[in-house]
């Protein structure tokens, strides 16, 4: 993985290159906006890096298999990192919203981006609601960093030899972000409306929140950036979206199993967070759908709860595991892996693109509790 680390390098310098520049023209523009460079620093200042990765891997793929020079020596492999920077700074937007939505609060670890403006209010000891005044300022990050990754991903575009390729890649980028916000909608809309629909379709609605909320935005779009920025073939394309799909699944079931049993040491968020933010996801699915009526009575009642006590969360996490839910989700996993494997075994793809991307989809399901 020497060639994905040194991209995972070249992404965070092009992220500090980026602030710098930003940070003088908000500082410019008034000193106090300081803040708004300090937090993009440290939550562009770590991650997995997954989509950023999958966006190279799939141009390389194509890029490879083309012949010619080695992209890394590229001239166009500025364009590339930038592309794959502009998805960094769009998932990190992502998560500012996301955790002012699901009220959480810590992110990696650290106080999530809402909570730290709120402790900047509380620390001044400015009057007014320091609660109120953390949700607006990081609802304003996350609008910011969703203009710089527009920014940055025009800049990494801009170079292209051929419009046609970066119009092209430009449309995937906008169909990502139309089918992510539309996924995060369907999310929160799912954990209120759940009972106005059959229980028959709850299983079915938690699988279309996955795939729009998480499995599309997280492998699946990144891929089909990368491969069009490279030029892909329909036949290519259609090969990396088989692959990327039923992985970003696997992906988001695996998030599943950590939002409910994760170690925070691991996770860097509570012990059932989750279950406090009432997601309706494929596990309570099929947990309820398992369980006798008095534990399905039960996780109704509680789930969602954000004030669920630790030994709450324990007796939730027992019924669970009791339904045979665990498992069968661990079940699915293995199976979307191995049909997103077997959609690339044979694929017109380079072979050390492919060897890379398989080695990906083995680190991104292999997440410990």
């Amino acid at each position: 993985m020497a060639v994905s680390t040194r991209l995972v390098d070249l992404i965070q310098s092009e992220v500090d290159s980026f602030l710098d520049d930003r940070s003088d023209q908000l500082t410019a523009i008034a000193p106090e906006l300081d803040h708004m460079i300090v937090i993009s620093r440290d939550l562009l200042g770590g991650g997995k890096r997954f989509r950023a990765l999958f966006c190279y891997w799939g141009w390389r793929a194509i890029a490879d298999e083309r012949g010619g020079s080695t992209p890394d020596e590229d001239e166009g492999i500025d364009g590339v990192v930038r592309v794959c920077t502009a998805l960094e700074l769009f998932h990190a937007a992502a998560l500012v919203h996301d955790d002012i939505m699901d009220s959480s609060d810590t992110r990696r670890g650290s106080p999530s981006a809402h909570r730290r403006f709120e402790a900047i209010h509380r620390t001044g000891g400015w009057p007014g609601n320091a609660e109120a005044y953390g949700r607006s300022a990081a609802l304003l990050l996350g609008d910011l960093l969703l203009g710089w990754s527009d920014e940055l991903l025009d800049s990494g575009l801009g170079g292209h030899t051929d419009r046609a390729i970066a119009s092209a890649t430009r449309a995937e980028f906008n169909r990502m972000r139309t089918e992510v916000t539309a996924g995060q909608y369907l999310d929160i809309y799912e954990e209120s409306a759940w009972l106005a629909h059959p229980e028959a379709e709850l299983l079915s609605r938690a699988h279309r929140v996955i795939v729009y909320k998480s499995a599309k935005y997280s492998i699946e779009a990144p891929l089909a950036i990368g491969a069009t920025l490279a030029g892909a073939s329909m036949a290519q394309t259609v090969a990396l979206r088989e692959f990327g799909l039923p992985l970003g699944i696997a992906y988001q079931l695996r998030d599943d199993l950590l939002g409910v049993f994760g170690d925070p040491a691991v996770t860097g968020k509570p012990a059932g967070d989750d279950l406090r933010e009432g997601k309706r996801t494929v596990l309570i699915a099929l947990a309820r759908k398992a369980l006798p009526g008095h534990a399905r009575r039960l996780i109704d009642e509680l789930l969602g709860d954000a004030s669920l006590s630790s030994e709450q969360i324990s007796m939730l996490q027992a019924s669970i595991r009791h339904s045979g839910a665990v498992e069968q989700v661990e079940t699915i996993i293995d199976r979307n892996v191995g049909q997103a494997k077997d959609a690339i075994a044979d694929a017109p793809l380079s072979s050390s693109a492919r060897s890379q991307l398989m080695e990906l989809a083995d680190r991104a399901i292999t997440r410990n509790f």
